[in-house]
């Protein structure tokens, strides 16, 4: 991997810019490899989490090649998902996943988000999973509006009673969904969908968040700059204890 342009933190979140995304995601995978080989020497199954974008192809495309690494003792999971989709849908962010990384690496376990099930009750089951198997790393992203997974501001709660709950999606969102190349028209992008909430993520022992691009900087901006608030979910970020924010130079252009 190569190095990092440079490194400072705000508050307790660290940050590290590098040159371009293909650095980025190198350095995310080579970080976020050795957080979960270090849990492995502690216990004998470790739960991880991860984000399901574009903005996450070079970090995974990293992260499978990554040696000496038992995904066999790994239960994951994944962030969000919409509802209505089927899995097998290119478009849905298990069959992301599935073709990225869970194919490829084969988890022990993997546990995926009911997009057919009644809302509900996927949720409050995959809450109880989640409870069941704590996150030792939590793998993520931050939206266009500053939004962890879809928790976007006009509903994201830092104090959130639920684990797991259906959402509306906002239309910053919805619009990301077609700049990231994945509908063809706005129209076509679900408007619900089940989101892991911000103290489910907030859990993790250690978060890695990978953001590159330049249609990511007013929302670094508002994460670093700006106040802690739910205006822009990902600011919460500068208060968890181990979190590293991998970010390129356009994502941070205006810093």
């Amino acid at each position: 991997m190569g190095p990092a342009s440079h490194r400072f933190s705000v508050d307790s979140l660290a940050v590290e810019v590098y040159p371009d995304r293909q650095a980025l995601g190198s350095a995310a995978a080579g970080t976020v490899a050795g957080w979960l080989r270090q849990a492995l020497t502690e216990r004998d199954r470790v739960g991880a989490i991860f984000a399901s974008a574009p903005s996450q192809d070079e970090f995974l495309a990293s992260l499978v090649t990554e040696p000496n690494l038992d995904w066999s003792r790994v239960v994951a999971f994944h962030l969000d998902e919409y509802v209505g989709l089927p899995s097998d849908m290119p478009q849905s962010f298990a069959h992301f996943l599935r073709q990225r990384l869970f194919d490829r690496v084969h988890p022990g376990v993997v546990h995926y988000l009911d997009s057919l099930d009644d809302p509900e009750r996927a949720c409050q089951r995959y809450a109880n999973l989640l409870a069941s198997q704590p996150l030792a790393v939590a793998c993520i992203g931050i939206g266009e509006n500053g939004h962890l997974a879809f928790n976007d501001p006009h509903i994201a709660d830092f104090a959130d009673p639920f684990l797991v709950k259906p959402v509306e999606i906002d239309e910053v969102s919805r619009a990301q969904q077609v700049h990231d190349g994945c509908f063809l028209r706005i129209d076509l992008v679900p408007r619900r969908a089940l989101t892991v909430t911000l103290p489910a993520i907030l859990s993790a022992e250690r978060i890695a968040i990978m953001v590159p691009g330049s249609t990511k900087a007013r929302a670094i901006q508002a994460a670093l700059q700006g106040p802690i608030t739910t205006s822009c979910p990902a600011s919460i970020l500068r208060r968890h204890p181990h979190a590293v924010l991998f970010v390129d130079e356009p994502a941070v252009g205006l810093l």
